[in-house]
């Protein structure tokens, strides 16, 4: 029987985090609260600014006898800085590279998957998913200082869904043996293997629906965003779902949620995504939906970043733009959200982007939401972004576009193709 995604279910307390400037303290305060175990997953951890704020509060948990876990992608993290190893080292925090990246992982395109996901989860109850990494919002790894923060979205969770994050989350920890990974400040007495990660997963979840209220967060050392509203009192009773992407069981579960979503819309589908390259399917959703009669709004990168996501990215706009789907291009910073609102109710927020690497190939992880008020709040903050920080794109400027651009459009789509081609991926 073909899997489907996760229906939501209620019981969920929830807060919407805009940037590393909003999430970095909760996540501090989260931590520096944490009395047993924090587990921590991110494709980039840098200690630059905000990212030390993290390491410093990941050390002091350490060091007073927290259980922390840390794992970082072999290509977005390949290690921690000299200093940093040290400290964590002397603390007792453990942690490990996910796929390190080498020569074999190059060639061959079984070792292509890629740790995604942005995941933290403090004593088993409370998650904190979306696609913030451990990075501050005005520094760039490869481009330096960014003049106008990132934009990007993370939600706090607690709830029912936090028992299938520790879940997971310890699976994939077990599962990252120490040959050939870094594996540093192991505590004695924790134990090994999938069935020692579990039973110590276990034995956490047990409150896990008791739920940590962290909406007032106090700082520390980062400016903190001004509160969304409802954030002071979030109902108890949200609907949520967590949604996993991997390559065993979970392979269309994204997807296939949005697929869904936008099959069923009838008035609105509003979607935020840094690389958005979406196969036919998803393309024809879109059109399709746009033809109805639904307005659909697309809120993409407008930077340059990368050259196969940007310019694969342009070579399907064409087709959407004839259709009627609307797209702005978010113009001061880089675009980093991955985030929809469809129909005022049902939303999304997490680390999923809308292009084969992502659906295809990378560990990825998001909350979906089936609850008005905070699909009005994220529909409200997307709506600003458009109004403030967009620059729309309309046909006739796409259909002028300079031939060296197209250019671009087109060998970035075929080597992606190729790619696709090479790993037996179908999109």
């Amino acid at each position: 029987m073909r899997r489907t995604a996760a229906r939501p279910r209620p019981g969920h307390s929830l807060i919407l985090h805009e940037g590393a400037q909003a999430l970095v303290p909760a996540l501090v305060t989260a931590m520096d609260a944490a009395q047993h175990q924090i587990r921590l997953e991110t494709y980039i951890f840098d200690f630059t600014g905000a990212g030390a704020l993290v390491g410093e509060a990941l050390e002091r948990a350490a060091q007073r006898g927290v259980e922390v876990c840390v794992l970082v992608d072999g290509l977005g993290t390949p290690s921690l800085p000299t200093d940093w190893t040290r400290r964590f080292v002397a603390a007792g925090v453990q942690w490990r590279v996910f796929s390190p990246v080498n020569m074999l992982a190059l060639l061959l395109p079984g070792r292509w998957r890629r740790l995604h996901r942005k995941l933290c989860l403090v004593d088993g109850r409370v998650l904190f998913c979306g696609g913030i990494n451990i990075l501050d919002d005005f520094f760039d790894p490869s481009y330096g200082s960014l003049r106008a923060p990132r934009l990007d979205y993370a939600v706090q969770v607690s709830g029912p869904l936090v028992d299938d994050a520790g879940v997971t989350m310890a699976r994939l920890w077990a599962r990252q043996t120490p040959l050939g990974q870094s594996r540093h400040g192991q505590s004695a007495g924790t134990g090994t293997g999938v069935d020692g990660a579990l039973a110590r997963a276990s034995g956490l979840r047990s409150g896990a629906r008791d739920a940590l209220r962290l909406g007032r967060t106090r700082r520390v050392g980062v400016p903190a965003a001004k509160p969304l509203e409802a954030s002071a009192a979030e109902p108890a009773q949200a609907m949520a779902a967590l949604l996993l992407r991997d390559n065993l069981l979970h392979r269309r579960r994204i997807e296939s949620a949005y697929l869904r979503a936008i099959g069923l819309a009838r008035r609105e589908v509003l979607i935020a995504n840094a690389y958005f390259v979406p196969g036919f399917k998803l393309r024809r959703a879109l059109v399709l939906a746009a033809q109805r009669g639904v307005r659909v709004r697309l809120l993409l990168q407008g930077q340059y970043e990368y050259f196969m996501q940007y310019h694969a990215a342009r070579a399907v706009y064409g087709v959407l733009l004839a259709a009627g789907v609307e797209i702005v291009e978010y113009a001061p910073s880089f675009l980093h959200a991955k985030v929809a609102v469809i129909d005022g109710r049902w939303a999304t927020v997490g680390s999923s982007n809308l292009d084969p690497l992502s659906l295809l190939v990378a560990n990825e992880a998001n909350v979906v939401v089936d609850e008005a008020w905070f699909a009005r709040i994220l529909r409200r903050r997307l709506l600003h972004a458009i109004r403030t920080a967009g620059a729309p794109l309309s046909a006739t400027q796409y259909a002028r576009r300079p031939l060296r651009q197209r250019v671009f459009e087109y060998v970035a789509m075929l080597v992606m193709r190729l790619a696709l081609l090479v790993s037996g991926k179908r999109y």
